[in-house]
């Protein structure tokens, strides 16, 4: 179970990312059972959806990389037109999930969202 301080700080952490990657429009913790723990998305996009999303996405390569024998799964990433979707596992029970400009510069992404991850798998 998360706390309402547990919350807060994870909302200071997706701020954080967010201010230190200036790439990452938007973020979110969710647990991969589909539900939204804590967010930093913009008014107009859904958290419940997002939330879903999120865990659907990370299974799906988490099982698509075991069954074709590729490892462990480091992150899932989605492209589209206007940017990209940036999925990473946060420990067993959280999914880190940002959204991404489109002429962002993936390798650092990857990089900061694993420091955060690594953050948000300690307090969840």
């Amino acid at each position: 179970m998360v706390t309402k301080s547990k919350v807060e700080t994870l909302a200071a952490i997706l701020k954080d990312l967010e201010a230190t990657t200036p790439d990452i429009e938007a973020s979110a913790v969710v647990s991969v059972d589909g539900l939204m723990i804590a967010s930093a998305l913009p008014r107009d996009v859904e958290e419940d959806r997002v939330a879903a999303m999120s865990a659907a996405m990370l299974s799906l390569g988490e099982r698509t990389a075991k069954e074709l024998a590729r490892g462990g799964l480091s992150e899932v990433y989605v492209k589209g037109t206007n940017g990209y979707v940036v999925l990473m596992a946060s420990g067993e029970s959280a999914v880190l999930t940002a959204l991404v400009r489109e002429d962002a510069k993936l390798g650092l992404v990857f990089l900061d969202m694993k420091r955060k991850a690594e953050e948000v798998a300690r307090l969840v």
